[in-house]
């Protein structure tokens, strides 16, 4: 079972609300805000206070969602809450527009702290690194927000070492301070970061987040070779979205982990979530659950 040190490094991820994910074309198969409500009241009764989502979630409803929801938990509950969001997602930017320009990124934090219902974001993430916007002129941006009080701290998704490295050397003294965390795909069927990224950030005081830690449900053992996906899954909905983990060589590694699992008397979700958590270097990790159930089965017990 999770400890209590596990679950202060356990982050709730709130990427199906609304939607999966970012994409327009899979709003209708995310949850609705009935089912995200009583996802949320359940991470809470768990002892969960760590929230993730994107200004690009469910077009916002995953922002609004959580907003409402937080308006509702009471004031110390929300003081001792982190909220964390990102900008930077293609599909949250209008034609004509760089996701990452100055005038996006002052837009969309205004749009989210709207929708949150908050002053302040405490964790503000680069979604993804546009390749077009100057880094300057992004990280001007971020100074500003940090300088208008709107935002605490910020971070980068989906890096390349590449990027932190970029990152660290283009933000001033005082940005550079601010600069706390890096979330990345990190799980047993996509271990790149071990490799450089994840000692890069222990070594240089950056807090690494494992997002994607089930592989998509992969890890969970409900994906079977050959088989056709259940009915509503991602894989269902969005196959392409998980083409990477569909082939030979990770079946087989999901086969080794589901014969661990059972050996050590685990479910194989409690197994992949403690192979991340278990990572040296890794700082927290990002869940997502669609069913109450599913808690249980990560190994979560109420208190």
């Amino acid at each position: 079972m999770l400890t209590e040190r596990d679950v202060e490094r356990i982050i709730f991820g709130c990427g199906n609300f609304g939607g999966i994910g970012s994409s327009p074309s899979l709003r209708s198969a995310g949850d609705s805000e009935e089912q995200a409500t009583q996802l949320l009241d359940h991470a809470r009764r768990l002892g969960l206070r760590r929230f993730d989502t994107a200004n690009s979630y469910g077009g916002g409803a995953s922002e609004r969602i959580l907003g409402k929801w937080l308006r509702t938990q009471g004031a110390s509950f929300v003081q001792t809450a982190q909220i964390a969001t990102k900008v930077g997602n293609p599909h949250g930017c209008p034609p004509g527009e760089t996701p990452l320009n100055a005038r996006q990124v002052a837009y969309h934090l205004d749009e989210s702290l709207r929708r949150l219902g908050v002053e302040r974001i405490d964790l503000y993430y680069i979604h993804e690194f546009d390749g077009v916007t100057p880094l300057d002129e992004t990280l001007g941006a971020m100074s500003r927000a940090i300088e208008a009080g709107k935002i605490d701290r910020f971070g980068v998704s989906n890096a390349s070492l590449f990027d932190l490295k970029a990152v660290r050397g283009s933000a001033g003294d005082g940005l550079a301070e601010r600069f706390e965390s890096v979330q990345n795909e990190y799980n047993l069927l996509a271990t790149a970061d071990a490799e450089e990224l994840i000692s890069y950030c222990a070594d240089h005081g950056l807090r690494y987040t494992a997002f994607s830690p089930l592989a998509g449900g992969f890890l969970t053992g409900k994906y079977r070779s050959g088989a056709e996906p259940p009915a509503g899954s991602r894989m269902a909905h969005a196959p392409g979205v998980c083409a990477n983990y569909s082939s030979d060589e990770s079946f087989a590694a999901i086969e080794r982990l589901r014969k661990s699992a059972d050996d050590q008397q685990m479910t194989m979700a409690e197994a992949a979530l403690r192979f991340v958590l278990d990572t040296p270097g890794v700082d927290g990790l990002i869940i997502a659950p669609r069913k109450i159930e599913h808690f249980s089965s990560y190994g979560f017990e109420l208190r």
